[in-house]
């Protein structure tokens, strides 16, 4: 039986993801100054990925 076409995973590391890591999260906030080491790292404001 063949894999399905959409759920292989050939070159899909240069692809653009809508969905970023905490740490990823973290980085972008910091950069604009909305926060600062010591605050939480849960529920940080919505941020969009880099383009």
């Amino acid at each position: 039986m063949a894999q399905h076409s959409s759920l292989r995973a050939t070159n899909n590391l240069g692809a653009k993801r809508n969905v970023l890591k905490r740490y990823e999260r973290v980085e972008i906030l910091k950069k604009g100054g909305a926060w600062k080491a010591g605050d939480r790292v849960t529920g940080l404001r919505k941020t969009k990925p880099p383009v």
